[in-house]
Order: structure tokens, then C-alpha cells, then sequence
């Protein structure tokens, strides 16, 4: 017994209806590349992304999306979001995926 029939049993009056299914669309604008560089503060090493021309909404939820895949801490401040630690290499590919351009900035 599949999950479908499982649900009539329980609702036997529901209707199935269609719904239409959504296209996964960029909504983050860019005109010059983002520009991943490191640093190290205190000792330890960050990596800052910076150089985002889009909405800041937009690029908090880039942050909280970075932070959540790479299981890191981070934050965002003054239109530049900073993670903690050297993860230059899975930031770029991540936003190469999701269409930006980026660029490497020191070492």
C-alpha cells in the first residue's frame, strides 16, 4: 500500500488536484563577479565574500544558504558576508552552480 492510497483511505471525499509546478529562477542580479578573498583575524582564517550590486535580502539568504551547506559560522555585515575558516574552493563552485561569476582574491 502506497502513500496515495494510505491518504484516500484516510480522506476518502478529497479530490486530487494538479498543481502547477514552478521553474527554479536566479533571483540574484549581479553585474561585476563577487570576490572571494582570505584573511586571518585574530589568527584564525576567514573567508569574505564581497562585491554583491543586488538587493540585501538577497544576499542574506546567499549567507544563511552558504552557512547552512558548509556547516560553518558566519555573518553578514556591511554588504559582506564572512565565514568562518578557508572554504574559498566549496564558496566558488557553490556559486558558480547558482550562476554567479566569482573571483579569487589573495593566494
Amino acid at each position: 500500500m502506497d502513500l496515495k492510497d494510505q491518504l484516500k483511505n484516510l480522506f476518502p471525499n478529497h479530490e486530487e488536484t494538479s498543481e502547477p509546478v514552478m521553474e527554479k529562477s536566479n533571483i540574484w542580479l549581479q553585474d561585476d563577479p563577487i570576490i572571494c578573498k582570505y584573511e586571518k583575524r585574530k589568527g584564525k582564517p576567514i573567508t569574505i565574500l564581497e562585491g554583491y550590486t543586488g538587493a540585501t535580502s538577497d544576499f542574506k539568504i546567499l549567507a544563511k544558504d552558504i552557512k547552512t551547506k558548509l556547516s560553518v559560522g558566519g555573518s553578514f555585515k556591511d554588504d559582506k558576508i564572512i565565514i568562518q575558516g578557508d572554504y574559498r574552493d566549496k564558496i566558488m563552485t557553490m556559486l558558480k552552480e547558482k550562476g554567479f561569476k566569482v573571483k579569487r582574491v589573495g593566494g
